[in-house]
């Protein structure tokens, strides 16, 4: 009868063992749910937490194989960020990629992640030469940088003038984080200024951007004819209400990708309508996508945010998706490349480099028209840069895409890229890779 109960025993030990070490796709989830940059964070961490959830309760995971979020409180603090990397690279099955949505905590994790061998996607921030995939191997930016939207801007500040010819003699001011973050477009629009004869001003927002009344009164005294905005957080409502009280026009004043948001202008009511921002996908939760989210994750109760249900296809929380979505399909191409149901993070940057999500793609997963199609390859790591504008319906409430997706300038950026990668390249002792 011992003799039974011993082998009973060990037999469940080893269920538990085996349960306990069953090879899981582990997701780091750097998200910041505290702090003042916490209503821009929230809703980003949602829609990358409800993509993945969807996947699990709806697909079974990944080719079959379950995905294991392993969340991280940052803060949008960078030494937070930099712990919660170091505090999660080894959990679960090991950690297949990063996303650390900081510009500040990429720049750190850069020289990290490349000697650890772990991907780095930072999508549509962080440091834009890491487009150079010949230099930055682990790193992917995906499906735009900072550059390319600083060249739209312009290229739609043009077209509203009635021609690049046209921008001679203009002011533009650009009003930005005093960060890492906010800093960097200035290069590629010191270079575009020269280019179409624009005067440039520069005008830095301290952290966390509550006191911008000086630089709304210089603005009103240098009645500059575009503002740009690379805002983040309490940053953007801020400027946005300081703009309508100097009666800035709004359709005037264009921010990046990371100023249009609803927490953005809702606190600024009508005065915030017409306001545009940059954009790489749509708003709203028009797509099959959101009603499988509603049904297999919220319907389920397993959202990481259940309270979060109504407020489904925000612009940043429809962000927060397609970063989960890009970096499923990265991961899915890994596994196709090295067919294995247990990839690595090395084969896991495989797929990010190999990756190509077509809009017949998008269409197979819930999102029609959603956005454009993307292709990665080995030198080319930030994809095609397409941007479009969209505007701020302040009686309705809404967003709406008002223009096509624009070409970014490769003649002025690709210039600055390789410049700038080489100076990295050169500083760290790396070789560049021959690659195409």
């Amino acid at each position: 009868m011992k003799l039974k109960q011993l082998a009973l025993g060990l037999v469940a030990a080893s269920v538990i063992a085996g349960s306990a070490s069953a090879y899981e796709l582990t997701v780091p989830s750097m998200d910041y749910r505290t702090g003042p940059y916490a209503p821009n964070g929230i809703p980003f961490a949602n829609g990358f937490n409800d993509y993945f959830t969807l996947l699990n309760e709806r697909d079974g995971g990944i080719n079959g194989v379950k995905i294991k979020m392993v969340p991280c409180e940052t803060g949008y603090n960078t030494k937070k960020g930099v712990e919660c990397y170091e505090k999660t690279k080894k959990a679960g099955s090991g950690a297949l990629f990063y996303s650390p949505l900081s510009t500040g905590m990429t720049y750190q994790l850069i020289p990290k992640v490349t000697a650890d061998g772990i991907p780095l996607y930072t999508m549509g921030y962080g440091r834009t030469s890491a487009a150079n995939g010949k230099v930055f191997k682990w790193v992917f930016n995906v499906p735009l940088t900072y550059w390319d939207g600083a060249t739209v801007a312009v290229k739609y500040a043009g077209e509203k003038s009635g021609g690049m010819d046209k921008l001679k003699g203009k002011k533009i001011a650009l009003v930005y984080h005093n960060s890492a973050y906010g800093k960097e477009p200035i290069r590629t629009l010191q270079v575009l200024s020269k280019k179409f004869g624009f005067d440039l001003k520069l005008l830095p927002v301290d952290h966390p951007g509550q006191e911008q009344k000086a630089t709304w009164l210089q603005i009103r005294r240098d009645r500059p004819d575009w503002v740009f905005m690379w805002g983040w957080g309490v940053m953007n409502q801020v400027a946005i209400k300081e703009a309508a009280s100097i009666r800035f026009p709004m359709d005037h004043f264009v921010g990046v990708w990371w100023s249009g948001s609803e927490n953005d202008v809702l606190p600024a009511g009508i005065k915030a309508d017409g306001y545009k921002s940059l954009a790489f996908h749509a708003p709203g939760a028009d797509f099959p996508v959101h009603k499988d989210i509603l049904k297999y994750v919220y319907g389920r109760g397993k959202a990481v945010d259940p309270g979060f249900k109504d407020r489904i296809g925000e612009v940043l929380y429809n962000r927060g998706l397609i970063n989960a979505l890009w970096a499923s399909e990265a991961i899915r191409t890994g596994m196709n490349i090295h067919k294995t149901k247990e990839p690595t993070a090395a084969m896991v940057r495989d797929g990010f480099e190999a990756l190509d999500v077509s809009e017949a793609r998008l269409k197979e997963l819930g999102l029609p028209g959603f956005t454009f199609a993307v292709k990665v390859s080995c030198a080319n790591h930030k994809g095609p840069g397409k941007v479009a504008v969209q505007s701020w319906d302040a009686k309705a409430k809404k967003w709406s895409i008002v223009t096509k997706f624009y070409q970014p300038m490769d003649d002025v950026t690709g210039p600055l890229i390789a410049e700038d990668s080489a100076k990295y390249a050169k500083e760290n002792n790396i070789t560049p890779r021959a690659c195409k």
